[in-house]
């Protein structure tokens, strides 16, 4: 009982760009699990826009020279695989898992520490030196990889520069820059064009975590289990520079996914700090073509380290200890794992930009995108995943975002910021360790 509390808090749901779902799906799995046909594939998946597109990608690519191996792609909701894997493996039985599954990067070790035996090793599949190294953190555990890490959440910082332009400001003035000039420049925006520099939902913690990522901090310590919080320099600095934003007048503040989406398509904001995952929404409103290009991510100004990139979400597949999970760990090696020209293939047909280093140096990754006045965006993303900083994600990121959420309200309602993260970390130590 004590570990089916433990992942269910490590697993509350907070609404994030990243956390799309589809329907439920359905499947019909033998009596310990996976397939009763070892050559049959069963993946579960959310999205189906983005993660269900690759696979089916990945799929199409491997049957033309393994035919007789048949992939079945069940959509779920992210809710629904998590709440799924929790009460399975909490039954101590593997009855209807599927063969793969895709877990979210801040998700993933209160899977595999929970429940160490319930995953398939996937050490010799995958060749960690291969994929940018802040994504083997979240999908090993003492050194056995368990997971093949997919997409990057690289993060950037995509500009309206006719906006900025009527600011007085050229996509040159927003490289190199830290929050606070990033705010002084939101401050001139607004005051030139009346558009906001961005949208904030007080309920959604993205920005915090990119920022403290792009410093090398998170919320727990390095170990991935101790509440970092009341001295950790960088949330500290994430949250003021929150509440300055919020209080300069710069932010058209939202409440959910749909406004997210609605404000920059409708050209409200002149600014959308997040994951290159957005891509795909910012083009779907084709009058603003040539009016939008990407710079990096500003820095933190005071926390040391913090460098222009940072993550926001991403995701990866494992392979769950179920018949069949030999020849689900070969069909991830010989795709996801290793397979460059996929990737590229991902990345023209769907927007994937993965982790996969060899991918990187492919033609669709150098090519510019005319949306974006020429610039080669993709090429910039994959330079810029590089160049995140690793973190351990830990067991508890959504459970200690419950504390964070409530303590926002506290600060901005005019507690003092120090004492305000101390009464997080109090809470954090009590409800977690």
């Amino acid at each position: 009982m004590k570990k089916l509390v433990f992942v269910l808090l490590a697993s509350v749901i907070l609404l994030t760009a990243c956390s799309s779902g589809g329907t439920k799906g359905s499947l019909t799995s033998s009596g310990d699990g996976g397939t009763s046909n070892p050559k049959e594939i069963t993946v579960w998946a959310w999205d189906p826009a983005f993660n269900i597109a690759a696979m089916g990608v990945a799929k199409e690519a491997y049957s033309q020279v393994h035919s007789d191996v048949l992939i079945n792609i069940v959509e779920n909701a992210q809710a629904d695989i998590v709440q799924k894997l929790n009460t399975v493996l909490n039954s101590g039985s593997t009855k209807g898992l599927p063969n793969i599954v895709l877990i979210e990067d801040y998700r993933a070790q209160s899977f595999l520490q929970a429940y160490p035996d319930s995953f398939y090793e996937l050490t010799d599949a995958v060749k960690v030196e291969n994929f940018a190294d802040y994504k083997i953190d979240p999908t090993s555990v003492d050194g056995k990889q368990y997971g093949v890490p997919f997409d990057s959440g690289v993060t950037g910082m995509y500009v309206r520069t006719d906006y900025l332009e009527q600011a007085g400001y050229s996509l040159a003035d927003m490289e190199e820059i830290d929050w606070k000039q990033y705010i002084e420049i939101g401050k001139a925006v607004k005051e030139k064009t009346g558009k906001s520099m961005l949208t904030l939902d007080p309920n959604d913690l993205g920005l915090i975590r990119m920022m403290m990522q792009s410093a090398g901090q998170w919320y727990t310590a390095a170990d991935g289990k101790t509440p970092f919080i009341a001295d950790n320099a960088a949330l500290k600095e994430a949250i003021e520079l929150y509440k300055e934003m919020l209080d300069s007048g710069i932010v058209k503040v939202i409440s959910d996914w749909s406004q997210f989406v609605g404000a920059f398509n409708h050209g409200e904001v002149a600014s959308v700090p997040t994951g290159n995952w957005i891509t795909p929404s910012i083009k779907a409103e084709a009058s603003q073509s040539q009016k939008w290009a990407v710079a990096p991510l500003p820095k933190l100004a005071v926390a040391k380290g913090s460098v222009h990139a940072s993550s926001l979400g991403g995701s990866s597949w494992y392979v769950m200890n179920v018949e069949g999970k030999e020849a689900a760990a070969e069909f991830l090696g010989k795709t996801f794992a290793s397979d460059a020209e996929l990737y590229q293939s991902l990345n023209t047909k769907i927007g994937v930009i993965g982790t996969l280093k060899a991918a990187a140096s492919g033609e669709a990754y150098s090519a510019a995108d005319e949306y974006f006045q020429g610039q080669k965006i993709v090429s910039d993303f994959a330079t810029w995943t590089a160049k995140i900083p690793t973190v351990n994600y830990g067991m508890n990121t959504y459970a200690i975002e419950d504390i964070i959420v409530v303590a926002l309200q506290a600060y901005f309602g005019g507690k003092d910021v120090d004492t305000v993260l101390k009464d997080a970390q109090m809470q954090a130590d009590t409800q977690i360790r």
